[in-house]
């Protein structure tokens, strides 16, 4: 019994456990499959990149302070983070990946990276 392509249905002619017919069958399958299929992930995966340029470019030596207003003119979002990491002390901590901000008084936020 011949198995067919899973992209274009053509009979597939090699091993048996061959999935597709070409390189180009198995590329648009799986592009089909693994793509952004809602706008929302898209859109979500864009601003936390965009916030973690900002803070990256703001914070070249891996720890400095900034002001609330300069962020938002880079067109940063606060919304937009990964992940929050509190200290024993109860200080919060935001992170977008390795760069993270603590917001501190006045509109100041303290800017650091994560060691690796």
């Amino acid at each position: 019994m011949a198995k067919e392509c899973l992209e274009c249905n053509e009979k597939i002619i090699g091993r048996s456990d061959k999935k597709f017919c070409s390189d180009y069958c198995r590329n648009a399958y799986n592009n089909t499959i693994n793509k952004d299929s809602k706008n929302l992930i898209r859109n979500i995966n864009n601003r936390l990149r965009k916030n973690w340029r900002i803070l990256e470019t703001l914070n070249p030596e891996q720890k400095t302070k900034t002001t609330r207003t300069k962020l938002i003119q880079h067109g940063f979002d606060f919304n937009f983070f990964t992940s929050t990491y509190t200290t024993k002390a109860g200080t919060v901590y935001y992170f977008v990946y390795d760069q993270g901000y603590l917001p501190l008084e006045d509109e100041y936020y303290a800017l650091v990276k994560r060691e690796s």
